[in-house]
């Protein structure tokens, strides 16, 4: 009913179990307004009075306490300071949609907003509407779009939602049909349209219900956010008696600006994984010392870092005092522990207050996946064209080193999967687990993971993808990106030298199936023969450090092509760039093996003849334990020559008679002008264009003859006829 000034209002936030009710009177977010029970504001369910009214709070916030201290104080300083940090998130506006069943009040919910006062008439559909950058804390503007529920516009309402960062559903709160509404048609319509943003159930039209058939809110949309997840905040309000109308966009802007799902999960009722390990890694900056605990001055220099402002030393002991209350091994002599640390972002976001924990982690250089920002990353330093490689600085490879011997915690050289794991505890999530680093370095006996093959697999990541390579070094702790990567000398330039300066090599391992090159790949990684036969589908990558002549060094990346691969992989122009040789493998026993092996190796050469990605290739004749087939002698010998490589390098893996081939693969690959193969088209091409550049060359010595003898007769004529 619309009598009377004061009506119960009901907001329920998924991130609070407790529901909060409060009476009050007109509501609006300005500096002149001030929070009713705290002396700092405090974002989120705590809604905002005008002076001198006075509202009670039950079951959510009580007035400041011991049991509060540790919220405020933290956090406090966020919010003296909100008109002045940068754009939460990099956001720079925020569209927020509003949708619903016809009659459901959604203009005049968007009018009050904008206006602060109920509407007499309104359109049946609003132009868009601008709320100023300074109407909410976060100081982000928001456009609020308004919709039309006609059939005959679905297609528009389609559109507008597709496009929305927030979406407002309304229903009428004297209209029970349309709350049910929004689990059988709205919320599903969302669902089918692929709109996954942040989605505000919203009531209006509150001072209309009858007083008989008072509900509780937190009763009927509980059962209906268990189903509906997107569902952020549920929230009554009345635009006639201008009640908590602002707080519905402030808590849509707050649902984009500060999302809740990748920090908290719903269903656990704990902080995600990839949440916890970026707090950790805060943690471990913080702690400058490296006691494992942050002291008062560390807390202090935490403080003003996220929020500009110091702590009095009697808040410090209050932070402290409310995390040891409830959890003893939170603090200890040095200070605030790590466990400490973790539980007090775990209370502010179940209390709501997702921005303290959103500020923290955006002042470390987080975005909004709680990876670190692109801008961070200097991809100016390992620009690169297609046949250049990046590869890991010494500075690097020595903290890298540095990084085995503090996590090998029993000292036997080989890091377990669990010192794997805690070295990449401060990352979203270890680089390692999945392909193309899986499994393609060579383990210990007990499964562990030694310095080379640790080396290996970070150069293989530089190699592969240096913004990911540089991305975890700066979770491990690595300061200055800039000396951490160089970029290698191109191939063209080295085969013109005539000798390569890199220290890591990728080699492309081609052949038809079961000529042996995964049981190549095996064996580089320390791995034993397998009689059984596994067909490869996919690209495999093995990678190890390869001891060359005078005590030289290499990595050496094997990459194997499956044979159907093969035709997919140079219909690249580019494909043959990245490679620093190329072997060609083949069963010695098979004739139809050799045959489709050297039909690869024609291939790759002419490719690179054309593009001018030339590479240096061997040929492998693998199972050499078997009788080879006839005329196999005579045929490698007479291919080898025609295209003047190296005859082909006889190996048995079952033998483990492997003839130095990785050695032999790395010194072709630092030597590559002499293993660069030629077909009989490739070498017609370049004895025309010799004949041609000869040809000009002629042309060029004839002319300049002519215009020589030309300017010397014109001299004597003119000396002629002077004289």
């Amino acid at each position: 009913m619309r009598d009377g000034v004061i009506l119960p209002v009901v907001c329920v936030n998924k991130n609070v179990p407790a529901l909060v009710l409060r009476y009050f009177n007109k509501a609006r977010f300005t500096d002149r307004l001030r929070p009713l029970s705290s002396p700092n504001p405090i974002h989120h369910l705590t809604l905002y009075c005008a002076p001198g009214l006075v509202a009670p709070v039950l079951g959510f916030w009580k007035p400041p306490s011991a049991s509060s201290i540790s919220d405020q104080n933290l956090r406090g300083s966020m919010a003296r300071n909100s008109a002045g940090n940068a754009s939460p998130g990099g956001k720079t506006s925020v569209r927020i949609v509003v949708a619903g069943d016809r009659g459901t009040g959604k203009s005049s919910l968007i009018c009050s907003a904008a206006t602060d006062r109920f509407p007499a008439t309104v359109p049946p559909v609003l132009p868009p509407t601008r709320l100023p950058e300074d109407f909410y804390p976060d100081r982000v503007p928001i456009t609020i779009i308004d919709t039309s529920s006609r059939v005959e516009d679905s297609v528009k309402l389609g559109e507008e939602l597709r496009r929305a960062d927030a979406v407002v559903l309304t229903y009428g709160c004297d209209q029970p049909a349309t709350l049910e509404r929004l689990s059988s048609f709205w919320l599903p319509e969302l669902r089918r349209l692929e709109v996954n943003v942040p989605v505000i159930a919203v009531g209006c039209k509150l001072d209309l219900r009858d007083e008989l058939q008072q509900i509780s809110l937190e009763s009927v949309m509980a059962p209906i956010m268990q189903i509906f997840r997107e569902i952020e905040t549920c929230i009554e309000c009345s635009a006639y008696k201008q009640i908590q109308i602002p707080e519905v966009f402030y808590y849509a802007q707050k649902a984009v600006l500060h999302p809740t799902g990748p920090l908290f999960d719903q269903e656990s009722q704990t902080l995600k994984p990839r949440c916890v390990r970026a707090l950790k890694r805060i943690f471990i900056i913080c702690d400058r010392d490296k006691d494992g605990a942050l002291s008062d001055a560390e807390l202090n220099e935490f403080q003003l870092k996220c929020f500009n402002a110091p702590l009095q030393q009697s808040e410090i002991v209050g932070v402290k005092r409310v995390v040891q209350e409830k959890l003893p091994e939170g603090v200890n002599e040095r200070g605030l522990t790590l466990t400490g640390f973790l539980f007090l972002h775990a209370l502010f976001i179940e209390k709501g207050r997702l921005e303290t924990t959103w500020t923290v982690l955006r002042k470390f250089g987080y975005d909004n996946d709680i990876k670190l920002s692109e801008d961070l990353i200097p991809y100016s330093s390992f620009k690169h064209s297609p046949d250049q490689s990046v590869e890991l600085t010494n500075e690097a490879i020595d903290f890298l080193k540095g990084i085995f011997e503090l996590f090998d915690s029993d000292g036997d050289g080989a890091l377990r999967p669990q010192e794997i794991d805690d070295i990449f505890s401060t990352a979203p999530e270890s680089p390692w687990d999945e392909a193309p680093y899986k499994d393609a370095a060579e383990k210990t006996a007990l499964g562990g993971l030694s310095l080379d093959g640790f080396l290996s697999l970070w150069a293989l990541m530089t190699l592969l993808d240096p913004a990911r390579s540089l991305e975890n070094l700066v979770y491990l702790g690595y300061v200055d990106l800039l000396t951490a990567v160089h970029v290698t000398k191109t191939r063209r330039h080295n085969r013109k030298k005539q000798q390569s300066d890199r220290n890591v090599f990728q080699c492309f391992v081609f052949g038809p199936k079961r000529a042996g090159k995964s049981a190549l790949l095996n064996s580089f990684l320390g791995r034993p023969f397998a009689d059984t036969y596994s067909s490869t589908s996919d690209e495999r990558f093995a990678v190890n450090v390869v001891d060359q002549s005078m005590g030289t060094r290499r990595i050496l990346v094997l990459r194997e092509i499956p044979e159907d691969k093969a035709r997919n992989l140079l219909s690249s122009k580019e494909s043959l760039a990245a490679c620093d040789i190329a072997i060609f493998v083949h069963d010695s026993s098979d004739e139809p093996s050799w045959k489709r092996a050297t039909e690869l190796l024609v291939e790759v050469a002419s490719h690179g003849e054309v593009t001018g990605f030339e590479v240096p290739c061997l040929i492998i004749a693998a199972k050499d334990d078997l009788d080879p087939f006839p005329m196999a002698i005579q045929d490698s010998t007479r291919v080898s020559q025609d295209m003047g490589i190296e005859a082909p390098i006889p190996i048995s893996m079952r033998l483990g008679d492997f003839n130095n081939v990785y050695r032999r693969i790395v010194s072709a690959a630092e030597h590559p002008h002499l293993s660069i193969p030629e077909t009989e088209i490739g070498r017609s091409r370049k004895q025309y264009h010799k004949l041609v550049n000869r040809s000009l060359m002629f042309v060029s010595v004839g002319a300049a003859v002519a215009i020589v003898g030309l300017a010397a007769y014109r001299v004597y004529a003119a000396r002629k006829n002077s004289s």
